[in-house]
């Protein structure tokens, strides 16, 4: 059941959940012609009157430059203004997912971008983990990651994520937790709505942006704090066979934070994780608002 917040942001005001509503023939709905983010934010540990959000500016500006990609001019600091206003008329005590929406709002039946009117909403839910963090088993699945080619992955766009849709329910189905997807070039690309990275002898891997990714924004910060730790990092091309011989493999995502794989098909990977577990421990420290080293990717915002 999930447990929706009481207050969302729709066609320009903050207003109760239950009354945003969407007409049955919005383009955005029929055509995917939308585009989304997501945001975690939870209690300031020692100030509860506080909520953390990880890393706002950068979820913030991919969402506009997702909205461009739609031909939708969308400010950053409106945005940042429908957020801070709904969690502060919210007030959360618990852990929050943020989704906020640019989509096309108009009722038309035409496929298109031109011509068409466009709006943006936003609400939160509860959320604890998104995956166990006790690690994830995986399958690769048989539906192939999109090309940049013929869908714009720069963005997070709604349509995109018929393919996620497809591996995640083929994995679970068959008894896995999550999909692992190979691109066009038969190489890894990601998992249904993560990032991937591996460690083998001490370097730490992971499919680069040539790769049909999502530029991730966790991604890029367990990259950029590897980096601080020393650890060499490689953004290459990654086969399957990698998966199953690395020191360590796992998952990285604004849901999933950083999620370990213990399985892949019928293979047991090692559970030793120490890389992992660096990178995961000052995660956590930065998002819960410790590490003075990192106090800018932490966005406060007061409740009172």
């Amino acid at each position: 059941m999930h447990e929706f917040l009481p207050y969302a942001w729709f066609e320009g005001k903050c207003i109760p959940f239950k009354e945003a509503k969407i007409s049955i023939a919005t383009h955005a709905l029929h055509y995917g012609t939308a585009a989304f983010g997501g945001m975690r934010a939870i209690p300031n540990p020692t100030n509860k009157e506080e909520f953390l959000l990880f890393r706002t500016d950068k979820h913030i500006k991919r969402l506009s430059q997702s909205a461009k990609l739609l031909l939708t001019d969308i400010s950053e600091e409106y945005i940042f203004k429908a957020l801070e206003e709904v969690i502060k008329r919210n007030k959360p005590q618990k852990p929050i997912y943020i989704r906020p929406f640019v989509y096309t709002s108009d009722l038309g039946i035409a496929p298109r971008l031109h011509n068409i009117e466009t709006d943006f909403f936003m609400y939160c839910i509860e959320l604890g983990d998104y995956l166990s963090p006790d690690g994830v088993s995986c399958r690769m699945s048989s539906w192939t990651r999109q090309e940049d080619r013929s869908l714009p992955l720069r963005g997070k766009i709604s349509g995109a994520y018929i393919t996620s849709s497809l591996a995640k329910t083929e994995a679970s189905l068959s008894g896995f937790d999550e999909a692992l997807l190979l691109n066009s070039s038969g190489k890894v690309s990601e998992a249904s709505g993560m990032n991937l990275f591996i460690v083998r002898n001490g370097d730490l891997i992971t499919p680069g942006v040539d790769q049909d990714i999502l530029e991730g924004i966790t991604r890029a910060s367990v990259i950029e704090l590897a980096k601080s730790f020393g650890i060499n990092v490689i953004e290459r091309p990654v086969d399957k066979t990698e998966l199953l011989i690395a020191d360590e493999v796992f998952l990285t995502g604004t849901a999933a934070k950083i999620t370990p794989v213990k399985k892949i098909e019928s293979s047991e990977l090692n559970g030793d994780r120490p890389i992992m577990n660096k990178l995961k421990s000052k995660l956590i420290e930065i998002t819960e608002g410790r590490s003075q080293d990192y106090d800018n990717w932490v966005t406060r915002i007061s409740l009172k």
